[in-house]
């Protein structure tokens, strides 16, 4: 089984990516949902996130208010690194459960982790099951900033969240395989089904 981690910036494309390579076959693991996960009602790192940023932050539910959240991290590094090292470990560990259900179960031969902070982090590498080849989704910061405003974000929101995150430059640096998503919609799945191509052939390549 090949393991593959997708990246992007936000507004980049890498979710569009992540569907269209279902599409193709692959299975797909979205880490930013398990963050999700790990702090909504019950979450295992619920108590500890509201330890360090203060119980003012649970919701009505139990569980995190993410919006209270996000307006707090995303504007202060120190404080996102700080919840990075309480989410992070937590995620791995609901990753790696993913990564093995999907052995088991669907005995797909390429598993893609739909991540936003790969190059960040250390999400899916401190793993039993870490990815093997990075994949990058790249777009104009311009075309970025339209895609996050078209979907209800403010432009200053939109700004901090694009400042908070690793560079395309830093991205390259790591990835195996970069695609551009710039054009239209004809152009991405193009792309995708040659990396897909690419993907499958270095799956192969592993099994023989």
């Amino acid at each position: 089984m090949l393991i593959v981690g997708l990246t992007g910036g936000i507004g980049a494309g890498k979710s569009t990516v992540a569907r269209l390579l279902a599409s193709h076959g692959a299975a797909i693991v979205d880490v930013d949902a398990l963050g999700r996960e790990i702090i909504a009602p019950a979450g295992m790192a619920v108590e500890s996130v509201l330890e360090r940023f203060g119980d003012h932050l649970r919701g009505s539910d139990g569980g995190v208010d993410r919006p209270a959240l996000a307006a707090i991290v995303f504007n202060d590094p120190d404080e996102l690194a700080a919840l990075n090292e309480i989410s992070h470990p937590a995620i791995n560990e609901l990753l790696d459960e993913r990564i093995e259900s999907i052995c088991t179960a669907e005995g797909a031969d390429v598993v893609v982790l739909d991540m936003a902070v790969l190059t960040e982090s250390t999400l899916g590498r401190d793993t039993r099951y870490p990815y093997e080849v990075v994949v990058t989704v790249e777009a104009p910061p311009d075309i970025r900033m339209e895609r996050l405003v078209e979907r209800g974000m403010s432009a200053d929101d939109a700004k901090s969240r694009l400042a908070s995150q690793a560079t395309d430059e830093q991205r390259r640096e790591v990835s195996n395989f970069v695609i551009h998503n710039g054009g239209g919609t004809d152009d991405l799945a193009d792309a995708t089904a040659q990396l897909w191509d690419a993907l499958r052939r270095l799956a192969r390549e592993r099994a023989t």
